[in-house]
């Protein structure tokens, strides 16, 4: 078989992504660790990663000796501003040292603002429900960057609003853990504004900032392509779950179901287009999935399965969720892809097979700028806690010990070359040889 190698645009970033109330620790001020402490989750994230202990140091000398030039990470809105009306700027120079810390490893930092997480006085004010919640956000905002901007000028304000919604106002799973479809169309609508109004603000403090969101894109497909119903189910839920912040923040419009709302100031909010993708799903139309539009989610028959069967290995997937996210003609940075892998035997098949998208729809020219994997090391994965690992380094959550996946090597190379090689792939994954490179 003839060797091949193909090749990244100079200059592309290639890091981890993580959030800061699944790396921190100790993180006892707001919703989701009174959700934790209400029994909602499998376990509670206690010491999780121990980032606020200092161990942020060596997970990013892990990051930086192994070719990552960026890394995604969020802060915690209820460590910075714990009561209303007091600031923590002890808080606010962990947060500084850390980002000194990337710039000190030649890394490029994109901090989160919103991560799913927010302080416990913003959820006694009725959370993201309450119309004072945008006005609150973009004043965290406005002083978080005021005091990180020397050390970061790429920003996601809200992580995955559309997961936030449905997860916690449609499905209740996340808190509040409400199933309304009325609350949930306001929170995102509130969610909208608070973007609209973080964009502005950010711009103001650092005019050469470059402000986005972080939308996960999930592949919807009727599971009867036949099938009128099913191909109705699919779009009906593909342009809530996948359209309504995109659309929003590019014409100022928030649709769901039989609304609209009008929010002008949001129009061309987003000057990057952030693209979170996992996995792809069936869709089949079921009348008792009202609550989901009528559609029955499930993983093609033949997929490839991760461990729990959480994730589906659906590169051609990620490929159309590019194609998706290259419409709204903004730059692409793929700011979350990974899958939960214990073994480590699934992750370096699902990386390269991902990896070869990101590169074809460069070779279309689509402006893709960088990928961030998820996640550097094994984390609290939210209300599924410590049952799935997703990190390129395993955890021992009782130690505290880090142990090298052979995907960490595997990604290593990737790095250092700014490429993905035939002899990567027949190293890592040779089960994969033939999907990337065939004879």
């Amino acid at each position: 078989m003839a060797k091949a190698t193909i090749q990244f645009p100079r200059g592309f970033l290639w890091g981890t992504a993580t959030a800061a109330h699944q790396v921190e620790g100790n993180n006892t001020n707001n919703n989701w660790y009174a959700w934790e402490e209400a029994g909602h989750t499998e376990h509670k994230s206690a010491l999780t990663c121990d980032w606020w202990g200092g161990r942020w140091k060596e997970d990013f000398d892990r990051a930086a000796e192994t070719g990552q030039s960026a890394h995604r990470l969020s802060v915690e809105w209820s460590r910075i501003q714990p009561e209303r009306d007091r600031w923590d700027e002890n808080a606010l120079e962990r947060y500084r040292e850390m980002l000194r810390g990337l710039r000190e490893r030649n890394m490029t930092a994109m901090v989160t603002l919103h991560h799913f997480t927010e302080p416990l006085w913003l959820t006694e004010l009725g959370g993201w429900e309450s119309d004072e919640a945008p006005l609150l956000f973009a004043d965290f905002v406005r002083k978080t960057v005021s005091a990180l901007k020397e050390y970061a000028n790429l920003w996601v304000t809200i992580n995955e609003p559309n997961v936030y919604g449905f997860m916690g106002y449609v499905a209740g799973i996340f808190p509040p853990g409400k199933k309304d479809l009325r609350v949930a169309f306001k929170v995102m609508t509130n969610m909208v504004r608070g973007h609209a109004l973080a964009y502005r603000a950010i711009h103001e403090v650092q005019h050469e900032a470059r402000v986005g969101m972080a939308h996960q894109y999930r592949s919807l497909v009727p599971k009867n392509r036949k099938s009128m119903l099913d191909r109705w189910a699919a779009k009906a839920q593909s342009s809530i779950f996948n359209n309504l912040f995109p659309r929003a923040v590019t014409d100022g419009k928030v649709k769901f179901l039989w609304n609209t709302v009008n929010i002008p100031e949001a129009a061309g909010t987003q000057d990057f287009m952030g693209l979170n993708y996992y996995s792809r799903d069936t869709v089949s139309f079921d009348l008792k999935m009202s609550g989901q539009l009528f559609g029955r989610l499930s993983y093609d028959e033949n997929a490839d399965l991760s461990g729990t069967g959480f994730i589906a290995n659906e590169p051609d997937g990620f490929f159309e969720g590019l194609r998706w996210a290259n419409r709204f003609g903004k730059d692409i940075i793929v700011t979350e892809n990974g899958v939960e892998d214990a073994s480590d035997e699934m992750r370096p098949r699902y990386l390269a097979q991902h990896i070869q998208q990101v590169w074809r729809a460069v070779n279309f020219n689509w402006p893709v700028k960088g990928y961030f994997h998820w996640s550097l090391v094994d984390n609290f994965e939210w209300e599924r806690g410590w049952t799935q690992r997703f990190g390129l380094w395993e955890l021992d959550v009782e130690t505290q010990k880090r142990r090298k996946r052979k995907s960490a090597d595997f990604y290593e190379e990737v790095c250092k070359t700014n490429s993905l090689s035939s002899e990567m792939v027949k190293k890592y994954c040779p089960e994969a040889m033939g999907k990337i490179f065939p004879d």
